[in-house]
Order: C-alpha cells, then structure tokens, then sequence
C-alpha cells in the first residue's frame, strides 16, 4: 500500500537573508528540512508527502516547490497565496502551471478572518478556483462549518477539505470533540473531504491513542473512505511518525482492506490530481 501523508510542513532557520513573518513561532526549535524529512518518511513507511508551506513563511512556496522538483516522486504542494496581493486574482487560473504545485491552502481559524467569508469578499478566490480546477485546504474550526457549507453549495465542482478535522488549537478528547457534529453535517456536500490529521495530539491518551478512534469512526462513517484523508502534520507530532501511521494501519479493526487503501492516500491523490 502506498502511503500518502496530507500534510507536513518544512521550513528554514529564521534569518535576514530568509525572515519569518513577524508575530510566528515554529512548531519546535530545529527547523524540518527535506532530509530530515525523507528520512522520517523511510522510518515510517511513507512514500509521499503534501507539503503545506507554514504560516512563518507567509505566502512564500520556493521551498516546498524546490523540494518537488528534486523529489517529484516524493513531494507535491498545496500552496499558500496572499489574497491581498496585487494581481491575486490573475495569478489562480495559471495555478497548477507550477511544477509540483496541486492547490490551495488557507488558514481561516482566526476570528478575525471570519468576515473575509461571511462576507463574501473572497468570493471571487472561490470562483476562480472552482473554474480552474484548483483544490482548497482550508484551516477552519467548527463554528466556522456553516460558512463553509454555503461556500461548498454555492461553488459545487470546488473541492474544499477540511484540515485537522476543523479541531480547537490546544483542545483534547471529549473538549476537542465536543462539537464534531457541525464537521460531520458538511458530508452532505460531495464536494467537501476531510483532513484526519495531527490526530495524537487532540488527545491525552497514549499510543495507540484509542481514546479518539470512535471520534474519527464518526467522521469515517459520514464521509466515507474516499473523501477521509489521513496525515501527520509531522512537525506537530508529540509521538514517533511510525505510530501516526500504525494508529490507523494497525489499531482500527474496522479500517482494512480498500477502506484503508484509500484513507491512507490513495483517496487524497485523486481529490488533488496527484497521479496514485
């Protein structure tokens, strides 16, 4: 089986030649470079990586693009874009003209983001990648479901997932599942999948973590195998990657066969136009 992971991202050492955006902090001290990475993903079990440029890079994607292009087998990016930015809106139909270059990805999580949607404002990003055949990842919370929904409907042939299954930052168990119930009702539109990510760290539980599976069964059971999507979110993980994977290779009972084959990557391919 060929596993995929949904997302990592890699970055550099903060410094004048490549500064951070200011105000962000790394996941941890040492930077995750590329070889660090292939070698975590040797260890594992895991043929390929999506790797999303971090916040700390703003909408810098020369490094996760450099890592395509010297591991195409091995890498492909779901890129960030400033909507700010002048000619924004040129720059999304010539997307995928980027070598290893997939899609989107936004971060929405924080409140004062929230207007950019119920407003409308980015309307014109949604449509310009639903005419181009652009995926969204997006980092939303639960509460921001519904707005999500009225994008999904609105924009039908747009493919969205939601990252980390839209769960609270520093939340766990019970806290951080609490309302999983407005993520599962967004299975109704085809168009949206789900990003089973970072899993270990929404709980206080050990390996293999089960205090948790009968949450992602849930998702599972609404959104099916093809539109669930396992991944890591490496930097973030408290645990060894290999039991990011085991977790669910090993220790759901209910997730086997094709089931699995697709969880574990061969669903995200498609959903991206990652050749599987």
């Amino acid at each position: 089986m060929q596993i995929t992971d949904a997302q990592v991202h890699i970055w550099k050492a903060n410094t004048p030649e490549r500064p951070w955006l200011a105000g962000q902090e790394a996941h941890r001290a040492k930077p995750l470079e590329v070889d660090e990475l292939l070698t975590e993903m040797d260890g594992a079990g895991v043929s390929r990586v999506v790797i999303v440029p971090p916040t700390l890079d703003a909408d810098r994607n020369d490094l996760a693009l450099d890592a395509a292009r010297r591991y195409p087998e091995r890498f492909a990016v779901m890129g960030r874009l400033n909507l700010d930015s002048p000619g924004a809106r040129e720059r999304i139909p010539g997307w995928k003209n980027q070598p290893g270059m997939l899609g989107l990805r936004f971060s929405f999580q924080r409140p004062w983001l929230t207007p950019l949607i119920k407003e409308r404002r980015i309307d014109w990003m949604w449509e310009e990648a639903e005419k181009a055949g652009v995926p969204i990842m997006l980092l939303t919370t639960h509460d921001l479901a519904y707005l999500i929904d009225e994008v999904a409907g609105r924009f039908p042939r747009l493919r969205i997932v939601m990252d980390h299954l839209a769960l609270p930052a520093g939340k766990t168990d019970e806290e951080a599942f609490r309302d999983i119930g407005k993520l599962i009702a967004l299975a109704r539109r085809p168009n949206i999948a789900v990003k089973a990510s970072t899993m270990p760290l929404y709980t206080k539980d050990s390996y293999p973590f089960r205090r948790i599976h009968p949450y992602i069964r849930q998702v599972f059971d609404a959104f099916g195998p093809k539109r669930t999507f396992w991944g890591s979110d490496l930097s973030r993980l408290h645990c060894p990657y290999r039991e990011c994977v085991t977790m669910f290779t090993e220790e759901m009972s209910w997730l086997k066969g094709g089931d699995l084959e697709w969880v574990m990557g061969r669903g995200l391919s498609e959903w991206i136009g990652w050749k599987y």
